[in-house]
This record gives structure tokens, sequence and C-alpha cells, in this order.
């Protein structure tokens, strides 16, 4: 190669060697004739100089007619000799700032045209908006930012790799045209041009075929898994992502668990240099609920909700009188310590926080301020001593502690809990971003129901391995969440390798023995041919690496995201395809071009 060093790797060490770089001019400067660049590439930048003096004749003018075409963001290549800068001119934010490079050649490879905007490390507050970057995407991929979250994902799939391959797994490809399944989502389809009329749909997650890998005695699978949604975007998704899905047979849900935590914990060394503290913390799907509102909790920070309910149902406070009349109603309270909030909330913060959960959808929000002995409030004449002392103990109240209660139906108040646990996380700051608390959700309900019609649906997905009979009640399922700074980062399970079984589950959610067979047939068939125990787990890779950088969207490790709109700015799609194509594929053209809008006059 005609390159001997990268920009990013050039020392003092280097000092008086013969070096060709090659890069984009970042930025150059003229200081009194002498000319400085800033070549950059994926790896860094080496500061190049032209310095006439330095030069021979000849020389001097090729070198100086190729510069002056030197524009921004230009590919180039530079020849010359690394020196030493001068003393004072020295960068140390840059890894090469100790040296330069004195020009003795320079070729332009390709002419840039003026970039829509800056490429260097520049602050969020002078980039342009996502809408632009996006439309330049190749352009933003020479950020460092944006080039360093790409080389940060490469290395934490290689690590998972790494991890699985030491384990057992094999990497097994699954088909990407599949059977349109109800799994969910809406599926993306594609028509068939051998078969006119009839379509596949891209996967939804390779959820059936990691099933049918079991039943085939691969034992262990893996695959980092192109998935397809056609569902609306927003930060965390989008319509095609990425999962790291897996899994095993002849096991039982700790193992899938432990599994995983060695997986993060190997991938945790080999980003950080740093231990990952395991097993992670377990939480059921009950408690969860009932102590923060979420069934992906942030546990960075306490706040937990506490039932009082049994407290204050005699306290002559026609409020919650009112509202605990009512069946299926809830009175919570929360402590906001004094040691957390200091000074910060306020009355007028407080009525600030009573609009919110308000907007929540819940009528209003009852307060109270412990001081050494009591609570004080507009309201505390309502709350006898004895209530009073009760509510201190539960709420483990000291002087100075916020409390906070909300009353409604239960869901809705646990709900709207949640939503002011995470503000006043918020405000409070407790958010530390430099901490990462995994935990799992366990004991999940095997379905939710709608408690207008009764219809059951999967609480995660219909192939889920049922632990309490289905005719109970509250029916529990071999499911499982792992979840990270209150973001779920994926989902596990047991899964049902009985046939009769999976066909029961299906007619629980109201699906039709014709539709079974028509959309399930196939894979109740190969459970019926000694489908082994088996289980898995899919992790969603963007979701994960971004937050590990802290990235406000997936859409910041991803090479070329969709916009919000599902939209790619970049080569304009969706778009609309010729008739011809459409006339092949035997599907009807809806393009009003054929139309004269006279006739339809």
């Amino acid at each position: 190669m005609k390159r001997t060093h990268t920009c990013g790797e050039l020392r003092s060490a280097d000092i008086g060697k013969k070096v060709c770089v090659q890069g984009w001019v970042r930025f150059s400067r003229d200081h009194g004739g002498v000319e400085f660049i800033d070549l950059a590439d994926a790896y860094g930048i080496t500061q190049l100089v032209f310095d006439p003096e330095d030069i021979s004749g000849g020389d001097r003018n090729s070198i100086s007619e190729a510069l002056r075409s030197f524009t921004r963001e230009s590919a180039v290549s530079a020849e010359g000799i690394v020196r030493k800068r001068v003393k004072g001119t020295e960068d140390p934010k840059n890894k090469t700032g100790e040296i330069e490079v004195l020009i003795t050649k320079a070729d332009v490879l390709n002419r840039s045209r003026t970039p829509p905007f800056e490429l260097g490390d520049q602050k969020e507050s002078v980039l342009p908006g996502e809408e632009t970057r996006l439309r330049y995407r190749y352009l933003d991929l020479r950020r460092p930012e944006v080039n360093e979250a790409l080389r940060f994902r490469h290395r934490f799939v290689k690590a998972a790799r790494e991890y699985l391959d030491k384990s057992g797994f094999i990497e097994v490809e699954t088909p990407m045209l599949t059977k349109s399944t109800p799994e969910g989502a809406r599926d993306f389809v594609v028509p068939s041009r051998v078969h006119p009329g009839t379509f596949y749909a891209l996967p939804q997650s390779p959820q059936l075929f990691k099933q049918l890998l079991m039943v085939g005695s691969m034992d262990r699978y893996y695959q980092v898994a192109r998935c397809f949604r056609d569902e609306d975007s927003r930060a965390d998704r989008q319509p095609e992502f990425t999962q790291l899905d897996m899994e095993m047979s002849f096991v039982e849900m700790i193992d899938i668990q432990n599994m995983i935590e060695g997986l993060v914990a190997y991938i945790w060394k080999s980003l950080y240099n740093k231990k990952l503290e395991t097993p992670f913390e377990r939480i059921s799907f009950s408690d969860a609920m009932n102590k923060y509102g979420s069934d992906k909790p942030d546990l960075r920070y306490g706040l937990p909700m506490i039932s009082v309910t049994d407290i204050v149902k005699d306290a002559e406070y026609d409020i919650f009188q009112k509202i605990l009349s009512k069946d299926g109603t809830a009175i919570v309270g929360f402590n906001v310590k004094h040691e957390i909030a200091g000074d910060k909330i306020g009355r007028n913060e407080v009525d600030r926080l009573i609009s919110f959960v308000k907007s929540a959808g819940l009528g209003g929000m009852t307060w109270m301020r412990a001081t050494k002995d009591s609570l004080d409030s507009n309201i505390v004449k309502y709350f006898t001593p004895e209530i009073i002392s009760k509510l201190r103990e539960r709420l483990d109240a000291k002087e100075g502690d916020l409390i906070l209660m909300l009353a409604g139906p239960k869901k809705n108040v646990l709900e709207t809990g949640g939503l002011l646990r995470s503000k006043l996380a918020d405000d409070l700051e407790l958010t530390d971003k430099d901490t990462f608390k995994f935990a799992w959700l366990v004991d999940c309900p095997m379905f939710e129901v709608d408690p207008a019609s009764g219809k059951k649906d999967p609480f995660h997905h219909p192939f889920v391995l049922p632990t309490t009979p289905l005719d109970t009640e509250n029916a529990g399922g071999a499911s499982f969440d792992l979840v990270l700074n209150g973001i779920e980062l994926g989902s596990g399970s047991i899964r049902i390798h009985d046939p009769e079984l999976q066909r029961t589950v299906f007619k629980m959610l109201g699906i039709s023995e014709e539709r079974i067979d028509e959309n399930f047939g196939f894979f109740l068939e190969a459970l019926g041919y000694g489908a082994p125990p088996h289980g898995g787990i899919a992790l969603g890779i963007d979701r994960l690496v971004s937050i590990l950088l802290g990235k406000e969207s997936i859409r910041d490790v991803i090479a070329f995201p969709k916009n919000k709109k599902a939209q790619s700015l970049l080569d304009g799609s969706p778009q609309k395809v010729d008739d011809e194509k459409l006339e092949e594929l035997q599907i009807i053209s809806m393009a009003i071009g054929d139309i004269d809008i006279e006739d339809i006059e």
C-alpha cells in the first residue's frame, strides 16, 4: 500500500521517518506563507505543514499548485518527513499532537464539493438538524463521534461472537423471505413474481425458525439477526433493526439467564476492561408494577411507591373516601427524602407536579411535609394522629421529607406513579449516566387481558410455556425480560414444545382452527417430531449499544437509519415503482399518472 501510516498513528518515536498519509482535508490555514492542513481519516488527525523555505524550487511549485486544489473534505495523499512541532504549538488533546508531517509531495485523489456542514468533532449546538445529517449520512459518518459509535458497535458484536463460540453456540442464518404469521406487529410483505398473487413476509424475528433449529438438534444457536416490523418509528424503534438472537435446548430459565449474564460480563470486560457485577438483580413483574409502576424499572435510584390504602381508608378525607368507594382502586405514597431533594421541591414545584399528574390522567395528587413529630399540609386536619403516625412509619418519613400520594383506579395509579417517579428522578438529577443497573424481570403473566372485552393477548408472544394451569385467573408464563436503566433490552422464555399445548394457547388467543393450521400448521407438525424442551432470548443490539454510548436514539448507532417517519432521506425510499414492475408482479397499479385529470372532472 502507498499509505504507510493512518492519520491517528504517528508519534514522537516516528520523528525523521519518511511517510505517506492519506485522508480528507478537514481544515487548512495559512500563516504567513506557511500552510497547515489537518488531514483526517477514520483513525485520527495528523497536521501537515507546507513550508516553502524547506522545499526546493520545482517541488515547491508542484506542491503549491496541488495545495490550491485542496478544498475542504477533498481526499488527498501527502508524502513527507515527520518532525516535532515547534515548542508551544503541541496539541495535547490530539494523540498525534506532538508531531507534524513536512510535505514533500502532495496529490489530490478526489476533489470535494463544499460540504453541507462541518465534519470535525463539533459540539451538538453547531451541528445541523438530524434530517440534514441523514440526507448526507455518508458525510456524517466521517464525524469522529459517529465513526467511533459504529466501531464500538463492531467491538460489541465481536465480543459477543467470541463468547458464544466459546460457549458451544453455532451461528446459523435463518430465512429473510418467510411466511406471514400473526405474531404482533405488522409485516413488511414482498410480492413473488414466480407465484403471482402470493407474498413473502420479512421476518419480525427468527422466532419460529430458531425453534425449528432446536427440533433439528442444533442445541445452541445464535444469530446477529436483521428484523423488520412495519410500525411507527420512535427514538428506540426502527422499521429494520438488529437482534442478538439465541436459542438453547434442554434448558430451564436460570440456564438462559446465567448464560446472558456471562455474555454481558464478557462483553463488558472486552469493552471497558472492568468486571461487571453478577448475578443481576431479579424483580417480579408484580413487585415492579407495584413499587415502580413499570415492567422495566430504572433501579439506579429509589423512590418506590408504597401502598397506604389500608392506612388512609378510614381518614375523613372526602376525596379518598369517594375513590375508595369504587372497586379496583388504590392509594400509594412516595417519600421524597429531604437528603435527596433538599429544598428543590417547594410549593410551586409541588403545584407543577400536581399538574403533571393530572395530565397523566389522574384527578390530582395529595401532599404532606414531614415535621419533627407529625405531617404538615392543608389537609392534615382530616387525618387522625394515629393515621399520621402509621403513614410516617410506613413511608419512613423523617423531618423535611415530602410525602406525595396518588389515588384512583389501581392500574392508572401505578402507571401514573411510574411516570411521576421518572419525572422526579429527572428533576432531581438522580440518574447517573455512568451507572448501569441491569435487572431481570421475572414471574411474568402469560396473558394481558382487555378489561372491557376480556380478550386475551400474549404478554410476550404465543410460544411461551405456561407455568400455571391456563384456566387460572392470572396464569403465569415462563418468560423474562432483561432491563437496563429503565429500558427493556430483550425478552426471553422457555417455549412450548408440545404441539397440543401450543394449539390450546393459540385457541385461547382467539385464533380459529382454520387460521392455526393455515399460519402455524408447519410449525405444529415439527413440534410433533420429538421437539426438545428449549428456550432462548433476543437482545436488541441497537438499543444496548445506544445506552452504553449515552445516545438519545438508536439512529445514532445504525449506519444508515430511517428518520422518524420511517423514510430514508439518503436514497429517497420508500418510493413508487414503475408500472411495468407492478404489472410483472401482477399487482394493480395505483399510480394516478395514467389517469387524465379532465376525465375525472
